[in-house]
């Protein structure tokens, strides 16, 4: 199942590994899927920074932290891309800081906004919100917010133009799924 199509919004340039955006709700499975994509294809994937920021500072973000989030994310991504080789996995993108600030503080960033209309990948990949819902502390709310949360990543992937390709199922099939659109 996909949305506009496969392609879409190509991060280009000469040598550069294309890039593919791994979006989805929480607990959807998404940094497992990136993990096991660059594993499979040998090359890099980028973690979500909020994860890391959520663990070193015991809490969610502030809305005024949002910004920093977002470009660390798109600046580690950045850095990973002069390292990868063909392919460059990326565990979400400034769309969902976007998506989130939106959600929990009903605006967003006009930077945060930016970089996420500017931000290109080869492929999108949407990961469904058909796995288990699973508390993991400060980052998951529940299973209604996940479902609406998908939602609004659909949405705004097709308001923004941006073809993608919703996976499901086990980790197996989900790669099978991805290993069809590469």
């Amino acid at each position: 199942m996909s949305g506009s199509g496969v392609g879409g919004n190509a991060a280009t340039g000469a040598g550069a590994p294309r890039r593919v955006a791994v979006l989805g709700a929480e607990s959807t499975g998404k940094s497992t899927l990136a993990a096991a994509l660059a594993e499979r294809h040998r090359t890099l994937w980028v973690p979500e920074y909020l994860r890391e920021f959520v663990e070193t500072m015991g809490r969610t973000p502030r809305e005024q932290e949002q910004v920093r989030i977002a470009f660390t994310q798109a600046k580690r991504e950045d850095a990973a891309a002069g390292r990868a080789d063909r392919l460059l996995f990326c565990d979400t993108t400034p769309l969902m800081t976007a998506l989130y600030s939106r959600h929990y503080w009903g605006r967003v960033d006009p930077r945060i906004e930016q970089l996420a209309r500017t931000r290109a990948y080869a492929v999108t990949l949407v990961t469904a919100p058909d796995t288990p819902w699973e508390p993991d502390g400060l980052q998951r709310e529940s299973e209604a917010v996940r479902q609406r949360i998908h939602r609004e990543v659909v949405a705004a992937l097709d308001g923004l133009g941006v073809a993608w390709v919703l996976v499901t199922g086990s980790l197996a099939e989900r790669l099978a799924q991805v290993d069809a659109v590469l």
